[in-house]
């Protein structure tokens, strides 16, 4: 007798449960902020102007380190993980929330 469910055999559809993050959006000059809070490190600039490593900053995740570019996001999620997350995705999965606070804009 099989003990899997008809979930493990077929895809099914699933929904995102409406969790609160908190993110920050890279650019070059808040790069040292953003490291600070998700515990990155900046990429190093060379002579030329460009960047040694793929994106300007490298943040240490659950799956690895990963490169962030300048208008990725980076996202604390509910694990208090950081992850990078490119803007496409960013805008078609998150909207502003807003608690109250006088700095939540929406």
């Amino acid at each position: 007798m099989s003990t899997h469910s008809a979930e493990s055999v077929a895809p099914s559809k699933w929904r995102k449960r409406p969790v609160v993050i908190e993110a920050m959006r890279l650019t070059w000059d808040n790069r040292a902020v953003v490291a600070d809070w998700c515990g990155g490190r900046c990429a190093e600039q060379a002579p030329s102007g460009t960047v040694y490593a793929p994106g300007i900053l490298l943040i240490p995740t659950l799956e690895g380190q990963m490169h962030a570019d300048e208008g990725d996001w980076v996202i604390k999620g509910v694990a208090d993980e950081f992850y990078p997350c490119k803007p496409a995705i960013f805008a078609a999965t998150y909207e502003r929330h807003s608690d109250g606070s006088p700095d939540a804009e929406c």
